[in-house]
């Protein structure tokens, strides 16, 4: 049980979106797509070869897949509709072929880090059997794009008023303004990390620009962008109220919630920000320094330095 027990919130959401008056349908279809998907794409890859490194294919494919199901199906007013699978498939688009470079360049042909940790992670929890356990995990992440990362999508495009509702305009300008900044974010770490190299300076730690004021800028504004797609979900779930049962509507609404909790759990402590840095203290004797000075997720101010004293206090403990 404890290797299935992970499976059970993503297979109860599709399992709700299954039961649901407006999208049955579009979630059956959706599920079978991403099913198949990951099969192909992570189950195959990942049995042959043992790396769980083909997740980072699968999972943003599947985003375009729900945008792609959300924009032929949905029976919403058509300019939600289009601009909200648009966002799906954009996102989606951008990061799988961001992947697939990464595949041909040859950068999958060892596990990618936060995979390694996550496999230490399972054997922490006495799950030694890791082709099975990587099986598993592939799963799961087919039936999170089934399920809640779906949510958004499905409600937002179920919205047939015309009107521009105020949370909506509140969304679209988060969603902006937090797609900026993990773009920001991107460029400033790739600058460094080429003004690092053509310097031949070895183990320096990014810490210019957004990177001053969060360890990982670009996590947090990636988990912006999700929680502007909930601000924006809010008015087409209201309306759903005089479409479905009281309780699936309120079970829907939690499933919203649900979506701001899964992405912060996977960007800070599951494939994120604390598998970056296990690896990162390793090679950057600085890091630690950084860790001591500046916020992991949420930006905010600088800490003073500490002096000599409190950073080995700090490398003991940290």
């Amino acid at each position: 049980m404890k290797y299935f027990a992970p499976l059970v919130p993503f297979f109860g959401g599709w399992l709700l979106l299954m039961n649901t008056t407006s999208f049955s349908q579009m979630a059956l279809l959706n599920g079978a797509l991403q099913m198949l998907l990951f099969a192909l794409v992570v189950c195959i890859p990942a049995w042959k070869t043992g790396r769980m490194s083909y997740v980072d294919i699968g999972w943003p494919w599947g985003l375009t897949v729900i945008g792609i199901v959300t924009w032929l199906y949905s029976d919403g007013e058509p300019v939600r509709v289009a601009m909200v699978s648009i966002a799906y498939i954009f996102a989606g688009s951008r990061m799988g072929l961001g992947a697939i470079k990464l595949l041909t360049s040859g950068h999958l042909n060892t596990e990618l880090p936060r995979y390694e940790f996550q496999k230490r992670r399972w054997h922490k929890q006495g799950k030694t059997n890791t082709a099975f356990a990587m099986q598993v995990e592939a799963i799961l992440q087919g039936f999170a794009n089934a399920a809640f990362l779906a949510f958004p999508a499905f409600i937002i495009a179920a919205n047939t008023s015309p009107q521009i509702s105020p949370f909506e305009i509140v969304a679209i300008i988060l969603w902006l303004a937090a797609f900026a900044m993990e773009s920001v974010a991107d460029m400033q770490k790739l600058s460094f990390l080429k003004a690092a190299k053509t310097s031949g300076v070895k183990g320096s730690v990014c810490n210019v620009g957004l990177w001053r004021y969060s360890r990982h800028p670009n996590y947090f504004a990636e988990w912006m962008v999700w929680n502007a797609l909930l601000i924006a979900a809010i008015p087409a779930w209201l309306a759903l109220f005089g479409q479905e049962k009281l309780i699936t509507n309120l079970l829907l609404g939690l499933g919203l919630l649900f979506v701001s909790r899964v992405m912060y759990t996977t960007l800070v402590t599951y494939t994120g920000a604390v598998p970056a840095e296990y690896y990162s203290v390793q090679k950057r004797p600085a890091y630690r320094l950084y860790q001591h000075e500046t916020n992991m997720f949420f930006p905010g101010p600088v800490k003073p330095k500490a002096n000599n004293e409190s950073n080995n206090t700090v490398n003991a403990t940290d």
